[in-house]
């Protein structure tokens, strides 16, 4: 059996574990750096507070935040029969750039998920929003459906108003699905990085919610480095596998935007790089095999940058120094005269996947049967039971707004 074989072959029941639901945090602590934080390190676990963490990163290592924002991105209408039809903003169709969407003025498109659809068999949605003190008409039209997806045209009446200041005054923030609650407006603080910039997640990067400005002065102030990468999340991040095995599991994509000067500074200090969250290290696993792409077809358009699903576990991509497949990419930046990649990944981590960049990990606790979790029994080899046990056993709050903990590889 192929290396592929065997990851496809990985039984989804084999990644369960009980989780009630009182260990699911449904709010965070009021400090988010006074959260616990589980310490693994080949087999071995113990326990500290967030705010100490810089106490067990090893010296001179190099940290990779995912710089992303969680956007406002569901819309609530009412048609005149009073039904209520939610446009859940998933990704930008026209333009397809998510600065440029954000910047738009009187329309643009995008992939939405609709809540009651069945209340909308067609006609036009419309709603006033209030923005800056006058009053924009906006309205939604149902173009296609692809899936369990539909483009939307969003259109507005205002010609300075943008679609990002529409979201900013007319948006709710989706938080997960498994809080069982509505969004409230201590949300649009505690469930944002404090280092968040880019605008497009539909999700947080959660793992990076336990830092503060104190953590990040102490991070700085240890000698330790600091990088930024932006993978903007998708609501795929909650879909539950189906499949009996993950072979049926289809990941979705997500887009990432790397800058050159953080290619170049992850380059020199491979061996020594800590991911904070899986949207972090799912981006810096993908700029290997982004860079195997370029050095097979130097002139690979973005789309055929996207790297697929499987591609990791053919060993013909796995050849490549992981140096050389970085350099890979900063030729082909230096070539085409652009100072950062753009493009999007649908790779999946899973038991049997060789890590190239990644040594360490900061990350919460994930949900029973799910590709993340997945993706930590790949990092600790197996030996995930050891730290969710421990947790568990521990009074650890679990899930977004849970605990954390901090994985060293060997």
């Amino acid at each position: 059996m192929t290396k592929k074989e065997e990851a496809q072959q990985i039984r989804i029941e084999d990644f369960d574990y009980p989780l009630p639901d009182e260990r699911i945090a449904k709010f965070p602590l009021a400090k988010r750096d006074e959260s616990k934080l589980l310490l693994y390190r080949q087999g071995a676990v113990g326990e500290t507070q967030f705010k100490h963490i810089t106490r067990f990163l090893p010296a001179g290592s190099l940290i990779v935040f995912n710089n992303t924002r969680v956007i406002q991105a569901r819309l609530l209408f009412r048609k005149p029969t009073g039904a209520r039809i939610e446009v859940f903003c998933l990704e930008p169709v026209e333009p397809h750039d998510y600065a440029l969407v954000f910047q738009q003025t009187e329309r643009c498109r995008w992939m939405c998920l609709v809540g009651n659809l069945k209340k909308w068999k067609e006609g036009t949605l419309s709603r006033e929003v209030l923005v800056g003190g006058e009053t924009v008409l906006l309205k939604a039209e149902r173009l296609q459906s692809c899936g369990d997806s539909h483009l939307i045209e969003f259109t507005w009446d205002h010609p300075t108003c943008t679609f990002a200041d529409l979201l900013d005054a007319a948006g709710v923030l989706p938080i997960p699905p498994y809080l069982n609650r509505e969004t409230e407006a201590s949300d649009l603080q505690t469930y944002q990085t404090v280092y968040s910039k880019v605008k497009g997640s539909v999700a947080a990067p959660t793992a990076g919610l336990h830092f503060t400005p104190e953590v990040l002065a102490d991070i700085d102030a240890q000698g330790i480095g600091r990088e930024e990468v932006t993978l903007h999340v998708g609501a795929g991040t909650f879909k539950p596998v189906k499949s009996e095995t993950i072979e049926g599991h289809e990941m979705h994509t997500e887009f990432i935007s790397v800058r050159c000067s953080s290619i170049e500074r992850i380059k020199n200090n491979l061996g020594r790089i800590i991911a904070v969250g899986t949207t972090s290290v799912r981006t810096l696993e993908s700029l290997y095999y982004i860079g195997v792409t370029l050095a097979a077809n130097p002139n690979a358009t973005a789309e055929e940058l996207v790297v697929d699903q499987w591609m990791p576990y053919d060993e013909a991509n796995n050849r490549l120094p992981v140096a050389e497949a970085l350099q890979q990419i900063l030729d082909y930046l230096d070539r085409n005269g652009v100072d950062r990649l753009v493009t999007a990944t649908r790779i999946i981590i899973v038991p049997g996947y060789d890590f190239k960049l990644v040594r360490g990990l900061v990350t919460n606790f994930h949900q029973p049967k799910s590709t993340l979790l997945l993706l930590i029994s790949a990092f600790v080899k197996g030996d995930w039971r050891t730290i969710y046990d421990y947790a568990l056993a521990h009074d650890f709050r679990f899930l977004s707004y849970g605990d954390s903990s901090l994985l060293l590889g060997s």
